[in-house]
């Protein structure tokens, strides 16, 4: 018989029976046509029973009906004890669900490769220094540096340079429908490496990369050019403008390729070559990826670009060694070069979230442990109920193995019903946290599909799930000793020594989860009430561009426009918002002399700014309209104590180094407060502000294409007049179109949003694991109370308090909680070292840290004794002794 027939029958079961006596049956008359006795053909023919076993066995495949049967059995135990199963589904299903939603966040943070050819080959290259006994790593890099490594290693590997994907505004039409995208830069070649055909016109080749500026070309995405264009086939052809530049649209890339940044969907591509900076050699700015040939091995590769990087290096720096600090000197010879595998691509998003989704996962991971350990208690309390039914399978021959399949078997339904139920759970959460992650202005966009990934991960949980929770409770169930068993005398003291050991592991791990948990809480309330140096209230941020350069004199006429708009409090220009996206920064010199390795922060501001965003104004004046750039400047406190210790700064003269040639001379005509520059975590740096007002090298009034216009209003939500300044500002000057609103709120909040993440998170999950640890501690102790009820009815006959019950019942347990507390404590303290990078002015060792978990599992240990101390203490001795 096939195997396909042997599979089937088990699952005709029935059919099969029939079949098989009918065949029996054949015999039997056979037999009595040839003249047989019927009770001589039945004899001579043997046991019935014994030949249809062994039919069923050549015609089935009897591990596999064994397997079906202890299926039926399961569900139907399920289904009888509904209420508990139920519990246990849904404590599982929560717990799994969060694992599949963080793993699919990892997934697509993380672990899954490009869509391209090749990936498992691509490497990104960046580099390591130390500056000021600091450990840094940067992946930016100078085109000209680059286009040296790519001519050293071209046998070896194929290196190609892609900036970041950042917000543009470009117009298809007239400058009234101006539009965002996310604009990426990348080597003309990149299509050809990845293996990337067009799925309409044509992508770069290496061709339309040769020349800085000479090919205004642009290749959509997919996804872009289904989204706004509808896919229309004549979009090749179409021109738009960016800045100043006309470019001409000439293909859209293959489905499902959004560039090479995870958590960005590109939506045009253009060349490098059409980048400003690409002659700079001292300009770092896109990053740098490699396709390694099949025979490459990466660490001669890496030697071979980090003796072409210092090359270039020397050269550079033989003309500017003389303007820069020795500590920026010997951080740029000391670098490293690094070679990194890269097949998911390279990006902020995974060197920010890397270490909050790793908290993440070991979040989820400790619940699903107390969940699993929950669940095992439950069964071991109902192999405890069963322990009847297995002596009696015992002893009608059932084998030690069969009766583990037996009980792992109801285990698997618990966990696949609940992996059913966490799949759903996962499919609606992992977008609500990337939502949770995203900064409103500017959102991640990542791909989450239900694909052989996920499916994969969620079948192993629930495989992994079933051991996990099953298999303890299922060889203390096979081991069931019969005959003292089915008389009643079976000790339970081997079943409550388990059962205390699950508590204790629960505790500690559910310990463990509030205890990073309150680091987490503490850290993003810290952050958020950190002064930020400056009033964010009722502040906007007009992010104004024009299409050409425009005189600051017009800027100045729509500064003044709108200061006489109804609402409007001040009005102030600075080429961007403090704690805005980038930034700049250069090294001074005090009295001539040679610059220091602090690096000072640098804005430009207009007059009137330190008033729009109440900074003090500490000694001095503010600037004036008649204060230029350079000459004029404000200090804040943290440079007058670093580079004149602590001495007025005003009237002092200071040089900015700029990239160690240029040095421009200032005299500081103000002292300011401090404010946060570009991020609330770092100490507040010397700032510099310098004037707006500037002049170029021909001594012409400066032009800006670009500045923030930073209005404070009177309402309480600055937003109610977004619109109307918008539209003011185009009144004012037909040339300006603003192509981003934020409240100074929303800039300061989105430095929070990974501990917010992290805060609602790890208190959700830590709700979780304290409900599932009273759960599983009322468990223990009901069954507890029910297992002793004979004892406590004797201890209260012979004249045992209440109080003396109470400690027979709860003792044995809370020694259990606080063994587990003090093993989850030891756990937090090592844990709390592997992520210290994430917290902000808490400790491990805070008393407000510690009192947290230990009062939460305190009172929680309390609520689930309450009713199983009550049970025990009304326990009628009379009664339950007649029973007995």
């Amino acid at each position: 018989m096939s195997l396909w027939s042997r599979v089937a029958n088990v699952f005709r079961g029935d059919r099969l029976s029939r079949e098989i006596d009918e065949e029996l049956q054949s015999h039997v008359e056979e037999a009595l046509a040839q003249g047989r006795e019927l009770a001589e053909a039945r004899r001579a023919f043997g046991s019935v029973l014994h030949h249809r076993e062994e039919s069923r066995d050549v015609r089935l495949i009897g591990w596999l009906d064994s397997l079906r049967a202890d299926a039926i059995f399961g569900w139907r135990q399920l289904k009888k004890n509904k209420v508990t199963s139920a519990a246990a589904v849904l404590s599982l299903g929560l717990a799994i669900g969060a694992c599949m939603a963080a793993f699919r966040l990892i997934d697509a943070v993380l672990l899954r490769p490009l869509p391209v050819a090749h990936a498992g080959r691509l490497y990104e290259i960046s580099r390591a220094v130390r500056f000021n006994s600091t450990p840094m790593t940067f992946d930016a890099w100078a085109y000209p540096c680059f286009q040296q490594m790519r001519t050293a290693v071209k046998d070896q590997a194929e290196l190609f340079a892609v900036s970041n994907a950042e917000l543009a505004d470009l117009t298809y039409k007239s400058d009234e429908e101006m539009e965002k995208v996310h604009l990426q830069y990348v080597s003309g070649w990149m299509f050809t490496t990845f293996e990337i055909r067009p799925a309409l016109g044509r992508v770069f080749t290496e061709a339309d990369d040769l020349k800085p500026g000479a090919h205004p070309y642009a290749v959509l995405s997919y996804d872009y050019w289904s989204h706004r264009f509808a896919q229309d086939p004549n979009v090749a052809g179409r021109t738009f403008r960016l800045g100043d530049r006309l470019y001409q649209i000439i293909g859209v890339a293959q489905p499902l390729f959004t560039g090479t940044q995870p958590g960005v969907t590109v939506d045009v591509f253009v060349p490098i070559a059409m980048h400003y900076a690409v002659t700079q050699d001292d300009y770092s700015w896109h990053r740098t990826l490699a396709v390694l040939k099949p025979d490459a091995i990466p660490e001669p590769l890496r030697a071979k670009l980090q003796a072409v990087v210092l090359a270039f290096e020397r050269e550079r720096l033989k003309v500017t060694t003389s303007g820069m600090p020795k500590e920026m000197i010997d951080a740029v010879f000391n670098q490293r070069v690094l070679l990194e595998s890269a097949p998911s691509g390279a990006s902020d998003l995974r060197s920010e979230t890397l270490r909050p989704l790793a908290v993440l996962a070991g979040l989820v991971a400790l619940v699903l442990f107390i969940t699993c350990a929950n669940v095992a208690n439950l069964m071991t309390a109902q192999a405890a109920a069963r322990a009847r039914e297995m002596a009696l399978r015992v002893s009608i021959g059932g084998g030690r193995l069969r009766l583990i399949q037996l009980v792992m078997v109801q285990g698997a339904w618990l966990a696949f019903l609940a992996a059913a139920l966490g799949a759903g759970f996962a499919w609606w959460s992992a977008p609500l946290v990337v939502g949770m992650i995203n900064p409103p202005d500017n959102p991640a966009r990542l791909l989450l599909p239900a694909d052989w990934r996920i499916l994969g991960f969620g079948v192993a949980l629930a495989l992994g799930v079933t051991l996990l929770f099953g298999l303890a409770p299922a060889l203390r169930a096979s081991a069931v000793d019969p005959v003292s068993a089915l008389k009643g005398g079976q000790d339970p003291h081997s079943r409550r020594r388990l059962m205390d050991a699950l508590i204790a592991v629960q505790v500690a791990f559910c310990f463990l989860v509030l205890f990073v948990t309150g680091l987490l809480v503490a850290t993003f309330q810290r952050l958020s009430h950190q002064p930020a140096g400056f009033s964010a209230a009722r502040l906007l941020a007009l992010d104004t561009s024009a299409k050409r350069p425009q005189p600051q004199e017009y800027w100045d006429q729509t500064a003044e426009h709108l200061r006489q708009t109804p609402g409007v409090e001040a009005v102030a220009m600075a080429d961007q918002p403090l704690l805005g996206d980038v930034g700049w920064n250069n090294f001074i010199s005090i009295d001539g002399a040679p610059p220091s390795g602090v690096l000072v922060n640098m804005l430009s501001v207009s007059p009137g700014w330190l008033d729009a965003m109440r900074i003090p104004l500490l000694g001095g004046r503010d600037f004036l309209p008649s204060d230029v750039f350079p000459g004029s400047a404000l200090v804040n406190q943290s440079f007058a104590r670093i580079f004149l210790h602590g001495e007025n700064p005003v009237g002092r003269s200071f040089e900015i180094v700029f990239s160690g040639k240029t040095r421009l001379r200032f005299q500081a005509v103000g002292s300011v407060g401090d404010a946060h520059y570009r991020n609330l975590r770092e100490p507040i740096s010397p700032t510099v502000y310098v004037p707006i007002h500037s002049f170029d090298s021909t001594g012409a009034p400066g032009r800006r294409p670009f500045l923030t216009l930073l209005v404070r209003t009177a309402h309480e939500n600055p937003l109610a007049l977004a619109q109307l300044l918008r539209r003011e500002v185009t009144l004012a000057r037909p040339e300006f179109r603003v192509s981003r609103v934020r409240t100074q709120l929303a800039i300061n909040e989105s430095h929070l949003v990974h501990e917010r993440l992290l805060a609602v998170l790890a208190f959700f999950f830590a709700t979780v694991a304290l409900a599932l640890a009273g759960v599983g501690l009322y468990g223990v102790l009901h069954y507890s109370v029910l297992g002793r009820r004979r004892e406590i009815s004797i201890r209260t006959v012979v004249g045992a308090p209440a109080p003396g019950v109470v400690r027979l019942v709860t003792a044995r347990i809370f020694t259990m909680v606080a063994l587990g507390a003090a093993a989850g404590f030891g756990l937090g303290l090592a844990s709390a070292r592997f992520i210290q990078s994430l917290f902000y002015q808490v400790k491990a060792t805070d008393l407000a840290i510690l009192a947290f978990p230990s009062l939460a599992l305190f009172a929680v240990a309390l609520l689930a004794a309450l009713p199983a101390v009550v049970r025990a203490v009304r326990i009628d001795p009379v009664a339950m002794l007649r029973a007995e």
